[in-house]
């Protein structure tokens, strides 16, 4: 495996893994495919996981605007028949190993309480991000939004 960067022909792969989590709505997929699509000049920064010369997942993190040493991590996937295999934890490393590059301090990651995400939280727990909020009702009833941080200074 190896760790890229975004190419413009990698969005249909990462449609298609994003399709295939079965945990995206669509309009959460067309949030992800425009941050894709965006001039890097806005400041959406990407690593693409590579096996065997296929996609085979991707990270999307930047700047949290108005602070210091704040990082987002937006998105990331892997290919559910990938999973298992480090990747996820490899793209993880790597945006880690970027922002405290550039200064960061902190990785803020935002996900969803529904059960369809219990293995997106044990992964980021798994990590060593620590749960640091939560905002019921925030994506809809019942569907809270689970904030965690990974300090890396």
């Amino acid at each position: 495996m190896r760790l890229r960067d975004l190419q413009r022909s990698d969005r249909a792969a990462l449609e298609t893994i994003l399709r295939a989590t079965n945990v995206f709505q669509d309009h959460e997929i067309a949030i992800a495919l425009e941050l894709i699509d965006a001039d890097r000049s806005l400041g959406y920064c990407f690593f693409v996981a590579e096996v065997e010369g296929r996609v085979a997942g991707y990270a999307c993190y930047g700047e949290t605007p108005c602070t210091e040493g704040t990082w987002d991590l937006y998105w990331i996937a892997v290919d559910p028949a990938q999973h298992g295999h480090g990747i996820g934890q490899k793209l993880m490393r790597a945006v880690d190993e970027a922002v405290a590059a550039r200064g960061g301090r902190q990785v803020i990651i935002e996900t969803a309480s529904k059960p369809a995400y219990e293995p997106t939280r044990a992964f980021y727990l798994k990590y060593g991000c620590q749960e640091v909020a939560r905002v019921p009702d925030f994506y809809a009833r019942g569907d809270d939004k689970v904030i965690y941080a990974r300090k890396l200074s």
